[in-house]
Protein backbone atom coordinates (compact mmCIF):
# COMPACT_ATOMS: atom_id res chain seq x y z
CA UNK A 1 0.00 0.00 0.00
CA UNK A 2 1.09 3.69 -0.91
CA UNK A 3 1.78 5.83 2.08
CA UNK A 4 -1.54 7.57 2.44
CA UNK A 5 -3.12 7.83 5.90
CA UNK A 6 -6.44 5.61 6.48
CA UNK A 7 -9.01 7.40 8.58
CA UNK A 8 -9.65 5.72 11.84
CA UNK A 9 -13.11 5.95 13.99
CA UNK A 10 -12.36 5.05 17.54
CA UNK A 11 -16.13 3.72 19.34
CA UNK A 12 -16.33 3.55 23.41
CA UNK A 13 -18.13 1.26 24.65
CA UNK A 14 -19.17 2.17 28.05
CA UNK A 15 -22.11 2.52 30.01
CA UNK A 16 -20.31 4.76 32.40
CA UNK A 17 -18.77 7.16 29.81
CA UNK A 18 -21.88 7.59 27.31
CA UNK A 19 -23.65 8.56 30.54
CA UNK A 20 -20.70 11.32 31.08
CA UNK A 21 -20.11 9.82 34.71
CA UNK A 22 -16.41 9.30 33.71
CA UNK A 23 -14.43 10.31 31.00
CA UNK A 24 -12.46 7.77 28.78
CA UNK A 25 -8.78 8.04 28.18
CA UNK A 26 -8.42 5.05 25.61
CA UNK A 27 -8.59 7.86 22.04
CA UNK A 28 -6.04 9.58 23.36
CA UNK A 29 -3.94 7.13 23.98
CA UNK A 30 -4.65 5.19 21.13
CA UNK A 31 -4.23 8.66 19.21
CA UNK A 32 0.04 8.44 18.85
CA UNK A 33 0.05 4.27 18.01
CA UNK A 34 -2.48 5.10 15.12
CA UNK A 35 -0.18 8.40 13.88
CA UNK A 36 2.87 5.73 13.84
CA UNK A 37 1.04 3.04 12.19
CA UNK A 38 -0.37 5.33 9.36
CA UNK A 39 -3.93 5.99 10.65
CA UNK A 40 -5.50 9.12 11.14
CA UNK A 41 -8.17 9.66 14.38
CA UNK A 42 -10.99 11.37 12.62
CA UNK A 43 -13.45 10.36 15.17
CA UNK A 44 -14.51 9.61 18.32
CA UNK A 45 -17.83 8.07 19.37
CA UNK A 46 -19.06 6.60 22.83
CA UNK A 47 -22.08 4.44 22.71
CA UNK A 48 -23.61 2.29 26.06
CA UNK A 49 -23.03 -1.42 26.06
CA UNK A 50 -26.04 -2.19 24.12
CA UNK A 51 -25.98 -4.53 20.70
CA UNK A 52 -28.21 -1.51 18.74
CA UNK A 53 -26.35 1.25 19.86
CA UNK A 54 -23.01 -0.45 19.22
CA UNK A 55 -24.07 -1.86 15.38
CA UNK A 56 -25.77 1.52 14.44
CA UNK A 57 -22.12 3.25 15.45
CA UNK A 58 -19.97 0.40 13.55
CA UNK A 59 -21.99 0.66 10.69
CA UNK A 60 -22.05 4.84 10.39
CA UNK A 61 -18.21 4.38 11.04
CA UNK A 62 -17.50 2.03 8.22
CA UNK A 63 -19.17 4.83 6.09
CA UNK A 64 -16.50 6.86 7.18
CA UNK A 65 -13.16 5.23 7.98
CA UNK A 66 -10.84 2.10 6.60
CA UNK A 67 -10.73 1.36 10.30
CA UNK A 68 -12.89 1.02 13.11
CA UNK A 69 -12.24 0.26 16.64
CA UNK A 70 -14.09 -0.57 19.07
CA UNK A 71 -12.81 -0.39 22.67
CA UNK A 72 -14.70 -2.24 25.77
CA UNK A 73 -17.34 -4.89 26.34
CA UNK A 74 -15.12 -7.48 25.34
CA UNK A 75 -14.76 -9.62 28.19
CA UNK A 76 -17.52 -12.23 29.96
CA UNK A 77 -19.29 -9.61 32.26
CA UNK A 78 -23.47 -9.76 31.37
CA UNK A 79 -23.06 -6.36 29.56
CA UNK A 80 -20.35 -7.36 27.57
CA UNK A 81 -21.84 -7.48 24.08
CA UNK A 82 -19.79 -5.74 21.27
CA UNK A 83 -18.52 -9.06 19.83
CA UNK A 84 -21.87 -9.90 19.23
CA UNK A 85 -22.56 -6.68 17.85
CA UNK A 86 -19.74 -6.63 15.43
CA UNK A 87 -20.55 -10.38 14.34
CA UNK A 88 -23.90 -8.49 13.30
CA UNK A 89 -22.32 -6.28 10.99
CA UNK A 90 -19.54 -7.88 9.69
CA UNK A 91 -19.60 -9.50 6.30
CA UNK A 92 -16.59 -11.29 6.39
CA UNK A 93 -14.70 -12.40 9.69
CA UNK A 94 -10.54 -12.11 9.87
CA UNK A 95 -9.87 -13.95 13.19
CA UNK A 96 -6.09 -14.22 12.95
CA UNK A 97 -6.10 -10.24 14.26
CA UNK A 98 -8.52 -10.90 17.56
CA UNK A 99 -6.06 -14.85 17.61
CA UNK A 100 -2.92 -12.79 18.04
CA UNK A 101 -4.01 -10.02 19.94
CA UNK A 102 -5.22 -13.10 22.95
CA UNK A 103 -2.10 -15.28 22.27
CA UNK A 104 0.25 -12.38 22.47
CA UNK A 105 -2.01 -10.57 25.23
CA UNK A 106 -0.92 -13.82 27.12
CA UNK A 107 2.26 -13.41 27.41
CA UNK A 108 1.14 -10.27 29.75
CA UNK A 109 -1.72 -11.74 31.64
CA UNK A 110 -3.70 -14.99 31.63
CA UNK A 111 -6.78 -12.60 31.44
CA UNK A 112 -6.87 -12.58 28.23
CA UNK A 113 -7.90 -16.28 28.02
CA UNK A 114 -11.39 -14.47 28.99
CA UNK A 115 -11.30 -11.70 25.86
CA UNK A 116 -14.04 -12.87 23.12
CA UNK A 117 -12.68 -9.73 20.86
CA UNK A 118 -13.69 -10.22 17.51
CA UNK A 119 -12.48 -8.61 13.74
CA UNK A 120 -13.48 -8.64 10.56
CA UNK A 121 -14.56 -6.61 7.89
CA UNK A 122 -17.42 -4.31 6.41
CA UNK A 123 -17.52 -2.65 3.04
CA UNK A 124 -14.47 -1.10 2.51
CA UNK A 125 -13.33 -1.34 6.35
CA UNK A 126 -11.96 -3.38 8.66
CA UNK A 127 -13.22 -3.67 12.05
CA UNK A 128 -11.04 -4.46 15.34
CA UNK A 129 -12.48 -4.95 19.17
CA UNK A 130 -9.88 -3.86 21.85
CA UNK A 131 -9.57 -4.32 25.51
CA UNK A 132 -11.40 -1.33 27.55
CA UNK A 133 -8.64 -1.00 29.56
CA UNK A 134 -6.74 1.69 27.70
CA UNK A 135 -3.17 0.25 28.33
CA UNK A 136 -4.70 -3.00 26.94
CA UNK A 137 -6.49 -1.06 24.11
CA UNK A 138 -3.03 0.23 22.99
CA UNK A 139 -0.88 -2.76 23.44
CA UNK A 140 -3.19 -5.24 21.57
CA UNK A 141 -3.34 -2.42 18.34
CA UNK A 142 0.50 -2.52 18.52
CA UNK A 143 0.14 -6.46 18.37
CA UNK A 144 -1.57 -6.46 14.78
CA UNK A 145 -0.90 -2.95 13.55
CA UNK A 146 1.33 -3.66 10.77
CA UNK A 147 -1.40 -5.82 9.11
CA UNK A 148 -4.01 -3.68 8.54
CA UNK A 149 -3.04 -1.41 6.05
CA UNK A 150 -2.62 -4.72 3.83
CA UNK A 151 -6.56 -5.55 5.12
CA UNK A 152 -7.85 -2.04 4.26
CA UNK A 153 -6.17 -2.23 0.65
CA UNK A 154 -7.80 -5.04 -0.07
CA UNK A 155 -11.29 -4.26 0.78
CA UNK A 156 -10.87 -1.63 -1.15
CA UNK A 157 -10.12 -3.01 -4.19
CA UNK A 158 -7.67 -4.59 -6.04
CA UNK A 159 -4.35 -4.82 -5.14
CA UNK A 160 -1.46 -6.16 -6.94
CA UNK A 161 -0.86 -10.06 -7.02
CA UNK A 162 1.27 -10.36 -3.52
CA UNK A 163 1.64 -14.46 -4.09
CA UNK A 164 5.44 -14.73 -5.25
CA UNK A 165 6.37 -12.12 -2.24
CA UNK A 166 7.95 -13.85 1.02
CA UNK A 167 4.86 -14.45 3.54
CA UNK A 168 2.73 -13.19 1.09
Amino acid sequence: MNNERIDCVVIIVSDRASRGERADATAALLRPALDAAGFELVETVTVPDECAAIGQALIASCEKAGLVLTTGGTGVAPRDVTPEATREVLEIEIPGLAEEMRRRSLEVTDKALGSRATAGARGQAVILNLPGRPAGAVECFGFVAAAIPHLVALRRGPVPDASHEPGG
